[in-house]
């Protein structure tokens, strides 16, 4: 993909955020690698609206630069922390998404945050998390950025106790899906707990026969996102610019 098609990918992923309302005031933040070995890579401008961002708007940094933070458009220094060190020290992690929606966040503050398979989106997720439980207040420090790029380890995507969800894929597409069921599983986890009644969780065998399954329609993440995009198109189109 050219480099504007990227920033034009990373910047509709910011505006269907907020279509589903995974957003938050002005904080959260989304990345994308665009060098071969992952350290540059594309982030959000400090404290601007997700609905606003255009992908002329996205700021190109260096995650060996330690300079950074000192720029007049220094990205936010919680986004430096993990983002940063993540594109740094995870090279799977090519598209790295960082936000606290609803279901996932409130499953991410139980004592058991573990995404039990009761069905076929929840076995989609089936020992293919991590889960990481040393959550100590902002992530704003390069030693916090490098513990969690530790406990992500060789996982796609992490639930972040007590905070919220990361989520990486090689695509911006890819890891919008990976974002999309992530959430959907988390609500279908939490309704079935507010119902009071005992979860059905299926064998690991089935689960994890589930969850293979799941790669042969690993390429309709793309069909999802155009077509979201083809729906931003209608109503705005301005995150192109």
């Amino acid at each position: 993909m050219s480099a504007n098609s990227l920033r034009v990918d990373l910047a509709a992923a910011f505006r269907l955020m907020v279509t589903m309302d995974w957003h938050e005031s002005v904080g959260n933040h989304l990345s994308l690698a665009v060098s071969a070995d992952g350290h540059q890579f594309l982030v959000n401008p400090k404290w601007q609206h997700f609905s606003l961002i255009r992908a002329s708007d996205l700021l190109l940094v260096d995650s060996n630069d330690p300079a950074t933070l000192s720029r007049p458009d220094a990205p936010d220094s919680t986004a430096w922390c993990i983002h940063g060190q993540l594109h740094r020290l995870v090279p799977h992690a090519r598209c790295i998404l960082h936000v606290h929606p609803p279901y996932a966040t409130a499953l991410a503050a139980l004592a058991d945050p573990v995404i039990k398979p009761i069905d076929q989106n929840t076995a989609r997720f089936f020992n293919r998390l991590a889960y990481d439980a040393g959550f100590n207040g902002l992530a704003d420090n390069e030693a916090e950025g490098q513990r969690l790029a530790a406990a992500l380890g060789d996982k796609r995507s992490m639930i972040m106790g007590n905070h919220g969800v990361l989520v990486t894929g090689p695509t911006v597409a890819e890891a919008f899906e990976e974002l999309y069921f992530l959430e959907r599983a988390a609500k279908t986890l939490m309704l079935a707990y507010a119902s009071g009644q005992p979860l059905a969780v299926l064998s690991d065998e089935v689960a994890e026969r589930t969850a293979v399954a799941w790669e042969d329609f690993k390429d309709s993440a793309y069909a999802h996102f155009r077509d979201l995009k083809t729906l931003l198109d209608r109503e705005d189109s301005s995150y192109q610019d």
